[in-house]
């Protein structure tokens, strides 16, 4: 037997915010399914109807290659230039998800959230935490753009 208290139990320690922000992921996405995503023009709407994003690519490269989800008949097999390709994305999609958390950092504050109430949604401890994290996001977002994200041409 440990002589360390068991601290997921212990009422005078402070939860892990990590943790309990774990606990709430399937109740964040069954609330906003069911209240934005009954039907599937909700559940589309925030898809190209075309082109894949690289979200939605990385994604689709990782079930299949992973195997939960199945490839359809003549759909060809999950390469390793399939992989390199997704891989290739992830700065992308990383910088639309920075460029995602700000926006939805800038709204929570517009509505009047105060840094703790943020924090509490993200997981962290404090609000400090949340203001450096806000700050740390737009520091990336603003600087000069990395070698790693392509640069969009302008439309002439």
């Amino acid at each position: 037997m440990s002589s360390e208290p068991d601290r997921s139990f212990d009422p005078f320690t402070p939860p892990d915010p990590g943790q309990v922000r774990a606990h709430r992921v399937y109740a964040s996405l069954l609330r906003i399914a069911e209240r934005h995503a009954v039907t599937e023009a909700q559940r589309s709407r925030q898809v190209h109807p075309d082109v894949l994003g690289p979200h939605e690519a990385i994604r689709l490269v990782s079930v299949l290659a992973g195997g939960s989800a199945q490839l359809e008949e003549g759909e060809a097999e999950v390469d390793n230039a399939d992989i390199t390709a997704a891989l290739t994305l992830v700065p992308l999609a990383r910088a639309e998800m920075d460029q995602l958390e700000a926006g939805l950092l800038l709204m929570a504050r517009g509505r009047g959230l105060t840094w703790q109430e943020i924090a509490f949604g993200l997981g962290l401890g404090t609000s400090q935490a949340a203001r450096q994290r806000y700050e740390r996001l737009t520091s990336r977002l603003t600087a000069e753009p990395s070698r790693d994200t392509p640069e969009v041409p302008e439309r002439s």
